[in-house]
């Protein structure tokens, strides 16, 4: 598998300036070829080398490798969608390849500049220096808040999936970002009190509008999203580590396009639409994909409606948002709970979608 590792840059201030105009230069370039790439409407490697090569290396001044670099940015772009001519930042970020960029142990990084080469520290944690020997490929030059990163592709190794013996399923949701099918619960509460609580400072901010109100309002930019992805990352990898303790796969929902299909009160608008389960979702399935962990996705459709007792579905059976009780049979319980465990039983018995006021016949309760 491979992954990303962000390295973080110490450079002096005068190779801060050189790194910032270089990265300038090159975005200049890539903006100038984005104009031939529309024109010609070709994403063409080749062709669009034979003609802007010298004329870019004549007008801006940008070296050999980091022309052919710029092309090639500018060329994948325009691959994505050829109806708009890319347009491209001045602090976007630069492509390095192995021509250009060379590591100097664990201390230093020799990367190439208008001026030339430059030998930089770097500023590694015990897990970057772990990592450092599995870098592969190129890595992109990006600039953050006024610090250089480069963000190097490295190699994981992956384990051979066991085979499981049952299945761990995950219930994700808004109030309860997972719940699994044996009873373990992750709020949201800290995420949501977090965000409450950075969206009332930033409204005060932005209401004083003086220079140290914007200075703070600067600092405060993706704190929110920082926590949420710690948060995230911490539930997934207990996931993970729970499934492989226990020999079982992980059942996940399918929730693609729920954005589109649910409807809510406008006052819950804004947590459905700052729900970030693919996330959550990314982080298990790479961390299982590591550890060696069968992954299963599976259609959330009734998987809260349904009594995991007799097979009864029908929207009466979840009469509140937190509550199950069974029409049918009276089998009642977290409705969170009922959902994950619905979950990892349709993936076990790769349980066909079902209906509402339904029995499914032949199927054994997972009780």
């Amino acid at each position: 598998m491979l992954q990303t590792l962000m390295v973080k840059l110490g450079p002096s201030p005068e190779q801060h300036k050189m790194l910032c105009e270089t990265m300038k230069r090159f975005n200049e370039a890539c903006n100038h070829i984005a104009e031939t790439v529309f024109a010609l409407h070709s994403a063409n490697k080749v062709e669009i080398h034979k003609t802007v090569y010298y004329p870019v290396r004549d007008q801006f001044g940008l070296s050999s490798q980091l022309t052919i670099r710029a092309i090639s940015k500018v060329c994948e772009t325009y691959k994505r969608d050829k109806s708009i001519k890319p347009e491209f930042r001045l602090d976007g970020a630069i492509v390095y390849d192995q021509r250009i960029l060379s590591w100097k142990g664990l201390e230093k990084v020799s990367l190439i500049t208008l001026q030339g080469r430059q030998t930089i520290p770097v500023k590694l944690g015990e897990y970057q220096k772990a990592r450092l020997d599995r870098i592969r490929g190129q890595a992109d030059l990006i600039l953050v808040n006024g610090i250089f990163y480069l963000c190097a592709i490295v190699e994981v190794d992956e384990e051979t999936p066991y085979d499981p013996k049952g299945t761990l399923g995950v219930d994700l949701g808004i109030k309860y970002l997972a719940v699994d099918s044996d009873g373990e619960a992750h709020s949201s509460e800290l995420i949501s009190q977090t965000r409450e609580r950075l969206d009332s400072l930033k409204a005060r901010l932005q209401s004083k509008g003086t220079k140290s109100a914007k200075r703070h309002l600067k600092k405060l930019s993706g704190r929110t999203a920082r926590f949420s992805k710690d948060v995230n990352h911490c539930i997934s990898k207990k996931l993970v580590a729970k499934a492989k303790d226990t020999l079982r796969s992980i059942a996940l929902e399918d929730l693609q396009g729920i954005r589109d299909r649910v409807t809510v009160r406008k006052a819950q608008r804004r947590s459905l639409h700052t729900w970030n389960f693919g996330l959550l979702r990314m982080f298990v399935d790479y961390k299982a994909k590591i550890a060696g962990v069968p992954v299963i996705f599976v259609d959330p459709r009734n998987t809260s409606r349904t009594c995991p007792s007799c097979g009864y579905v029908s929207k009466a059976n979840q009469p509140t948002r937190d509550e199950f009780r069974c029409e049918s049979c009276g089998f009642a319980g977290p409705a969170d709970y009922i959902a994950a465990i619905n979950i990892a039983f349709r993936a076990e018995v790769n349980q066909p979608i079902v209906s509402e006021h339904s029995i499914l016949q032949g199927q054994a309760s997972p009780f």
